[in-house]
């Protein structure tokens, strides 16, 4: 795809979800209509790329999630049905047979999907599907210790050693905080700082749905299964194959060049050229 085939014109809007809580979306494009689901530590507005190629043969509606922009906050009784609950009410308003998540997105698309039938096809990248505890969990004291203290940089840190790939975890804690600092723009690490605490719930769901993969046996969506091959992450390889070996009807595409942020910053028109054909295919 050329940037001229990418729609830039967005529009916004709102549903309200079961239990009254604002859910924002922006919209581009044209055709049939497809949800799509960003990840942890991100917004909607981070994924306009991918919803502008997307936007060429589609009706892309991106979902702020709870906690984020315009969209209400995640409430003391978060959890991914509260995700699914808002997912369903947009799906219902828009009559969507497409979905798309990325990471916890992929996560909440999976469970989407499973107890909504209404979609024709899903795809996920590098989906967060815990299998045997291969997303890690040992950060979440120190990182609950650090937000308590308004330590945003170094809860950040203590995430993406333990979370990252394995270079990454072999880092020592002050030069990731100098790395963060570096390689990330301040603008893009405040909004990180602000998702901070929304990081810690959805991360304790991703914990509590660990070695739930089996359920997805549910699924009779076709389901397209993504990854990068320069992603590093340890648990997605685990994730993909349990996932293979439960879904009903399941494709697979490796991004040999990409990493875990190929739908949003790496390469969108890759991943979205993917997608399209999959979803346009009979």
């Amino acid at each position: 795809m050329s940037n001229n085939h990418i729609y830039t014109n967005y529009s916004q809007g709102t549903v309200t979800s079961d239990d009254g809580t604002i859910i924002s979306y922006y919209t581009t494009g044209k055709g049939p209509a497809l949800i799509l689901i960003h990840g942890a530590l991100s917004m909607a507005e981070n994924y306009k790329d991918m919803a502008g190629y997307l936007g060429r043969d589609f009706t892309v509606y991106a979902i702020e999630r709870r906690g984020r922009g315009l969209s209400g906050a995640q409430g003391n009784d978060y959890s991914i049905i509260k995700e699914c609950e808002d997912m369903a009410v947009l799906q219902k308003n828009v009559k969507a047979e497409y979905l798309f998540g990325h990471s916890y997105g992929g996560l909440i698309a999976l469970e989407a999907a499973r107890i909504n039938n209404s979609f024709r096809k899903i795809a996920v990248y590098e989906p967060g599907v815990s299998v045997d505890g291969a997303i890690s969990m040992s950060w979440i004291s120190a990182y609950q210790k650090s937000l308590s203290e308004g330590k945003y940089l170094d809860a950040f840190a203590t995430f993406s050693i333990s979370a990252g790939p394995e270079r990454a975890q072999k880092l020592p804690h002050w030069l990731m905080k100098v790395m963060l600092r570096i390689f990330i723009k301040q603008k893009d690490r405040q909004q990180i700082y602000r998702l901070l605490p929304a990081n810690l719930l959805e991360h304790i769901e991703v914990s509590n749905k660990n070695n739930t993969y089996h359920n997805y046996r549910e699924v009779q969506a076709g389901v397209l299964l993504m990854y990068g091959g320069e992603s590093g992450l340890q648990y997605v390889d685990k994730a993909i194959k349990a996932l293979t070996g439960v879904l009903p009807s399941s494709v697979i595409r490796e991004f040999p060049a990409l990493d875990h942020f190929g739908p949003d910053k790496t390469s969108p028109a890759e991943v979205a050229q993917t997608v399209r054909d999959y979803f346009l295919r009979d």
